[in-house]
């Protein structure tokens, strides 16, 4: 085989091989999503429907509030306001802490690469 046919057909091969490499790490990425994704998406809705139950308890706190003074009652002090508001931050920093941290992206990585 002359030089320039052994560099064409070099060429060849190492686009080919860089090509599967690339297409082997897409399908493992790939593989790893589809596992993860049932318990990303049951964390996802627990989370959501926590998000909903505390949105409508607030609806209902902040309807409360607003018909006790039409009905002779007293406003909320300002500073019950603010405590309740740290504490519900409080507590969805606390549950945020609970939810495992998400998996890196992209296929694991053996020890030989960079």
């Amino acid at each position: 085989m002359s030089a320039p046919q052994s560099l064409a057909k070099a060429a060849m091969n190492r686009l080919a091989a860089r090509l599967g490499s690339g297409l082997a790490d897409a399908a493992a990425t790939l593989a790893v999503l589809a596992q993860e994704a049932p318990t990303r998406v049951q964390q996802e809705l627990s989370l959501f429907w926590e998000e909903v139950s505390m949105e409508a308890e607030r609806i209902e706190n902040d309807r409360s509030a607003a018909a006790a003074p039409a009905r002779g009652g007293s406003a909320d002090d300002p500073q019950e306001r603010i405590d309740a508001l740290r504490a519900k931050v409080a507590e969805l920093s606390r549950r945020l802490d609970q939810v495992p941290a998400a998996a890196p992206e992209g296929p694991p990585r053996s020890p030989g690469q960079a």
